[in-house]
């Protein structure tokens, strides 16, 4: 009786369980995305450009000579005849009239007085800008600035039609995994709508100095280029701006500018017809492991200053090449590539708050931020030519031969005067310096954050390093880029 009982109940709480799994996978259902689709197509533009041809004109399409065996009587009087009439010389492709070209990319309204917001790409070089609404109508758009490093573009149309506007929503809310519907125009199809999800946040396609991209599978195709990604809510989170692909057709790997980053640089190009960004006027790279250990950081984590650019705001508060950067007005920089976007962002002429590891402790320094401006780089030493003799020795510790600079080798590499340390003239194969990037040319400034200029002085270093510690931090001018690269000890 008792077994009996065990096996009704056994066969009773597996049909409960089926019972309960079936009617909980009916009754999770995805979203109905028609009713938000509906709502927000009208607020979806497509933008149409036209790129006009330059005034230079190829040569005029005329008929080919013959081609004859090299040395023909008939070669030379054929050459004549053709090249009298307009024809190429022998061997050049038939000419060809330049055209204007159209391109065509998508965008979303912002405000009901006409503003526009799409990829900087998708109107480059334009002549004209047309903007047509979801139902077809056409506007002559202006544009009012473009920011290439962001991607970013804003336009005007004028018009008494009554615009319907979308918001923006808050990008840093969003999780991997939340939905997301992209709506664009991707081969000229109009009002197309895509869903899918947050696939990846802040990734770095090397598109520009402040990539921190989104990542979703909602199919973006060309032409989606400038379109907005939704969340749930109908709120921009992303400008739609690239797509990674083999084809040429989407793989499910699309990226949008968040709107986090967009809004600001949105609001500059309405305010100033440019964008204004903060500067600090450091040179950084990433904390390694090797580094962290060789400055006495528990993790790696920050921003390591390189260099200070000279009469930069970072030079006047007392930020030096060795520093890592660890916290900007209040913000944790967590790895190198934020940095620069938090510098950007920040008002001009703001005296912020800097938080430096340096020799192994914290340290507070304030910084008036300033405009940020193109800088212009240093031309330094090239490929080592050994023309001449030069005093050089072999660092067996570190498997590389450096050379003291002379005035010759200054002459022959183009190393400016301003620029003083060791040339490496050899780095042995498969050692840790050449795993580390170090090659001929490079010139060590610093060893251990000590400016050295002589071997005397550097093979000092290594002897008082060694037995001490396992690596050895060297600062290297590479044609005037300056990097810290840390070097185990044999």
């Amino acid at each position: 009786m008792i077994k009996n009982i065990k096996k009704n109940t056994t066969f009773l709480s597996i049909a409960i369980l089926i019972f309960f799994k079936f009617n909980l996978s009916n009754a999770i259902e995805k979203p109905d995305f028609s009713e938000l689709a509906e709502e927000l197509i009208p607020s979806v533009v497509s933008v149409s450009v036209m790129i006009a041809a330059n005034n230079t004109v190829s040569q005029p399409r005329s008929p080919q000579a013959p081609q004859f065996p090299p040395g023909s009587p008939f070669e030379d009087f054929f050459k004549d005849f053709f090249e009298r009439r307009g024809a190429p010389p022998r061997g050049m492709p038939p000419p060809r009239q330049k055209r204007n070209q159209s391109a065509m990319g998508s965008g979303f309204i912002i405000d009901k007085k006409g503003l526009i917001v799409t990829n900087n790409h998708v109107i480059a070089n334009a002549s004209s800008i047309t903007v047509i609404l979801h139902d077809g109508t056409s506007l002559q758009a202006k544009l009012l600035g473009s920011d290439a490093k962001t991607d970013l573009a804003l336009l005007k149309v004028e018009t008494k039609i009554k615009l319907k506007t979308v918001k923006w929503g808050n990008s840093d809310e969003i999780k991997v995994g939340n939905w997301a519907m992209a709506i664009g125009n991707p081969f000229g199809l109009v009002n197309t709508v895509t869903v899918g999800i947050v696939s990846a946040r802040a990734r770095d396609i090397n598109a520009g100095p402040f990539d921190d991209f989104i990542q979703t599978d909602a199919s973006i195709n060309r032409g989606n280029s400038g379109g907005p990604l939704f969340n749930l809510n109908g709120d921009v989170i992303g400008v739609n701006t690239a797509i990674y692909s083999p084809s040429g057709g989407s793989v499910g790997i699309g990226f949008a500018i968040p709107s986090a980053l967009a809004q600001n640089i949105v609001k500059q190009l309405k305010d100033h017809g440019r964008t204004i960004r903060g500067w600090l006027g450091v040179r950084i790279q990433t904390v390694t492991d090797d580094l962290a250990n060789s400055l006495g950081l528990e993790k790696a984590y920050g921003a390591l200053v390189a260099s200070a650019i000279p009469n930069s705001p970072a030079e006047k508060a007392g930020i030096k090449a060795g520093d890592i950067i660890l916290n900007f007005n209040g913000k944790e920089v967590t790895e190198m590539r934020k940095l620069p976007r938090f510098v950007a962002e920040t008002e001009v002429n703001k005296e912020v708050n800097i938080v430096v590891w340096r020799n192994e402790k914290k340290k507070n320094l304030r910084v008036s931020i300033a405009e940020m401006k193109e800088d212009k780089k240093v031309v330094a030493n090239k490929e080592v030519e050994k023309k001449t003799t030069l005093k050089e020795d072999d660092i067996s510790d570190l498997k590389i031969r450096i050379a003291q600079i002379t005035n010759d080798i200054r002459l022959r590499q183009n190393i400016p005067d301003d620029i003083t340390g060791l040339l490496i003239t050899r780095v042995e194969q498969n050692s840790d310096a050449e795993r580390k990037g170090i090659r001929p040319g490079d010139i060590i400034q610093e060893v251990n954050q000590t400016s050295v200029n002589s071997i005397e002085e550097f093979k000092g270093i290594i002897k008082i390093l060694k037995g001490k510690k396992r690596g050895v931090l060297l600062l290297v001018n590479r044609q005037g880029n300056i990097n810290f690269v840390a070097l185990k000890l044999n």
